[in-house]
């Protein structure tokens, strides 16, 4: 394992999204268009050292794969106590 010192290290996340339609109407629509990642780091490491552990932290954060990969929904519903995931269905 590598030893990098890092003497502060922040994130910004940005996403752009939309939301469209109506409830009352059964139209409503949502999704992201764009997901932004700003990194800022302080250390005085070697600049490569550093992308690499930037690099790191992206393939093992759980957020960017979910939104970088589709991953499949399971979704389930019990109405008063029975289940009644047959409902979701459209």
């Amino acid at each position: 394992m590598r030893k990098i010192a890092i003497n502060s290290a922040r994130v910004h996340v940005e996403m752009d999204y939309y939301l469209s339609g109506s409830v009352l109407a059964g139209t409503v629509n949502s999704g992201v268009t764009e997901l932004r990642s700003e990194f800022e780091v302080r250390s005085d490491a070697d600049e490569e050292d550093i992308a690499y552990v930037i690099r790191l932290a992206k393939r093992g954060c759980f957020a960017e794969r979910l939104v970088e990969t589709a991953v499949p929904i399971k979704s389930t519903l019990k109405l008063n106590g029975k289940e009644a995931t047959s409902l979701l269905e459209e």
